[in-house]
């Protein structure tokens, strides 16, 4: 009814809330294409994203309007703001509707307007990554991508009707999106939380009697080192261990220590292991028999998705050789929006394709490194842009960090490489202490010696208070982390 043209971009800038869902999947049924903001993200953030896909409606709250209004006016593609929970004025001029008052006009109007028709390979919504490695990019999926991928991982969760789901994710991130497609696909509940420490994730649990939970590894080491509820008096199954179906984890590499904590809490729950990109939703998944032997696999491609192993050259590479990791089918988005350049960096052809088929199909080239083994099973090595490079050496960091979390000494653990003179890059070790107590570094410096070769030993421990610090998904931020120790070596000339 505010004129969204087909393809139009809609900027959603809230908690996650009914209103949230229903402005998503509104503007998809529309033909718009839905842009979820990350309610983290700060207004200057927010307008960056808004005048970098041209959106043209904002959903939002009355309360973040208010702040927000003043960074709106360089959005010139700004058409209205849909107001929720009240009507706030905009100083910036664009005009602002009441979500309550438009929702009962709707309701009373003679004649509705008629959604834009589009296909499944058209735009459905634009994702911003969290900018960790520079200006967020807005990776573009198709009603395909979206449609695919529900129906790819509820396949493997084994999805069903019954299931409850807990968003415990933001649902501007790919994996926090799926928590919401794949329950609609399978017909299941989604319970949305806004959650403030991680007790309220194990309440939430408990009071909507959870069957399934995604989250990112920092969140699965801070649950698996608190105390669960035990079961009622009588032994019913009262305490959240008893409702969780299965629990899965994304968005990087899980500890060995926090799986191994969290099989021995929740010993009768399922544990999927999961690797994914924005830029194809996700990409493999470890199937729970599968723990024991390999702990430390992504496992293998998702259902209707092949994931390649890629030397260089584009050929394939032989078992256990390390290459990057190549995701192609379905999955694969529309490319970053309005950017050619990183696009083509990042979505190009897929190798090994037979000599008569003349048109390129596009897949995504992760940047990662990862080695197959003999029976198929993927292992991740690192990202590229996270190597560090010292005396000569490239160093993994998932590498480092996993010994440093084997010693049971801290709680929350991140590897850098800090420019050094001699070094090229020193390995620092920013960790936090396990018993929120003080972090034995002299201990944990003679542990890493023990277990790491000496090129991979870390030049410096260093002990922070409280928890490393979080990207708008809740990855630890490892560019803030680096920009902050920067020049830490500088006096070792």
């Amino acid at each position: 009814e505010v004129g969204v043209p087909r393809s139009a971009r809609v900027g959603v800038y809230m908690e996650k809330r009914l209103e949230t869902v229903i402005s998503v999947f509104g503007t998809a049924a529309a033909g718009g294409v839905f842009v979820p903001i990350n309610p983290l993200l700060k207004p200057e953030q927010v307008a960056y994203i808004l005048r970098d896909c041209n959106v043209r409606v904002l959903v939002t709250s009355a309360e973040r309007l208010e702040v927000l209004a003043p960074s709106l006016r360089e959005c010139a593609d700004l058409k209205a703001v849909l107001c929720v929970n009240g009507k706030a004025g905009c100083e910036s001029g664009v005009p602002v509707l009441c979500w309550e008052e438009a929702l009962a006009a709707a309701g009373t109007a003679a004649s509705k307007p008629k959604p834009h028709r589009v296909i499944d390979a058209d735009m459905a919504a634009i994702l911003y990554t969290s900018g960790s490695t520079g200006k967020p990019k807005g990776v573009v999926l198709s009603h395909r991508n979206m449609v695919a991928g529900a129906r790819s991982v509820a396949q493997y969760l084994e999805n069903r009707p019954e299931d409850r789901i807990l968003a415990a994710l933001p649902l501007s991130f790919d994996a926090g999106f799926s928590q919401l497609t794949t329950a609609f696909h399978a017909g299941a509940s989604v319970a949305l939380i806004n959650y403030l420490v991680p007790r309220d994730v194990v309440d939430a649990i408990q009071r909507y009697r959870i069957t399934g939970l995604t989250a990112v590894p920092p969140l699965w080491i801070q649950l698996a080192s608190m105390k669960w509820p035990d079961a009622g008096p009588s032994g019913g199954p009262t305490a959240p261990q008893h409702s969780l179906r299965y629990i899965a984890t994304t968005g990087g590499r899980m500890p060995k220590a926090t799986l191994d904590a969290l099989r021995a809490l929740l010993p009768q729950t399922p544990v999927f292991l999961m690797y994914g990109l924005t830029e194809s939703f996700r990409s493999t998944y470890l199937p729970p028999s599968e723990l024991d032997r390999r702990p430390d696999s992504i496992g293998k491609a998702i259902p209707n998705a092949e994931v390649l192993v890629v030397r260089e050259d584009g050929s394939l590479c032989d078992a256990n050789e390390p290459g990057e990791l190549v995701h192609r089918g379905a999955l694969v988005s529309l490319g970053y929006w309005n950017d050619p350049v990183k696009t083509a960096e990042r979505f190009k052809p897929a190798p090994a394709r037979a000599s008569g088929l003349v048109m390129p199909e596009i897949a995504v080239w992760s940047g990662d490194t990862v080695r197959r083994d003999e029976e198929g099973f993927l292992y991740f090595i690192s990202r590229r842009d996270e190597m560090i490079k010292t005396s000569g050496y490239r160093v993994s960091p998932t590498e480092v960090e996993e010994v440093v979390y084997g010693t049971g000494l801290v709680g929350e653990v991140a590897a850098l490489g800090i420019a050094h003179p001699v070094l090229g890059q020193a390995i620092v070790v920013v960790a936090t202490d396990r018993a929120r107590g003080e972090l034995d570094l002299q201990g944990l410096a003679g542990l890493c010696r023990e277990r790491l070769p000496a090129f991979m030993v870390p030049a410096r421990f260093i002990e922070r208070k409280g928890s490393l610090p979080r990207n708008p998904n809740g990855k630890i931020d490892r560019k803030l982390l680096a920009q902050e120790f920067e020049g830490l070596f500088e006096a070792t000339a």
